[in-house]
């Protein structure tokens, strides 16, 4: 079993075995208490942004805060999908699992570039840097999924015209 992984697939289940408890736990403290939540360390960017540039009243901030934990709670959604998909050999093999790792890293980036670009503009340097490193991580294995093609299946051509001949249907012609 440990022979047939491929890159993509090992790289992503890394990647989920990151992201899943990490956003997950970021999305629900988010929940739980919005604001709290929203002047965290990993969300911090998104906040001075909100509040420094944009000038939102508190209901709006809130409202970010809760897009902002449900994009985070749709990328491990999809990672989690990608996880279920990749430890079945046969879906994995086909590379079946590379939609929702495909769909997880978009998302995921996206959200990452939004906040490095937030970090830089309010010159939070920790937050750029934590943000910077996740992106690198998801446009890493979105570049190894790209180039990466699903295995071939390996035909033998005396195995498969016998199995063709014995599955094909015997016509009678009357006449």
């Amino acid at each position: 079993m440990s022979t047939n992984w491929r890159i993509s697939s090992f790289n992503g289940v890394l990647l989920a075995a990151y992201f899943i408890p990490t956003w997950a736990i970021i999305a629900f403290r988010i929940m739980i208490s919005p604001v709290h939540g929203l002047y965290d360390r990993p969300s911090i960017s998104v906040a001075l942004f909100i509040s420094d540039h944009l000038h939102m009243a508190s209901m709006a901030t809130v409202r970010v805060a809760w897009l902002l934990a449900l994009g985070r709670l749709t990328v491990v959604a999809f990672f989690a999908i990608f996880v279920f998909f990749a430890a079945r050999a046969s879906i994995r093999k086909t590379g079946g699992c590379d939609e929702a790792l495909a769909i997880a890293l978009a998302i995921g980036s996206v959200i990452s570039f939004a906040s490095m670009w937030m970090a830089s503009q309010v010159g939070e340097t920790a937050a750029l840097r934590l943000h910077a490193t996740e992106l690198l991580m998801l446009l890493g294995t979105a570049i190894v999924l790209v180039i990466e093609r699903p295995a071939q299946p390996r035909t033998i051509p005396g195995v498969t015209s016998d199995a063709l001949a014995l599955e094909q249907s015997q016509l009678t012609h009357n006449g």
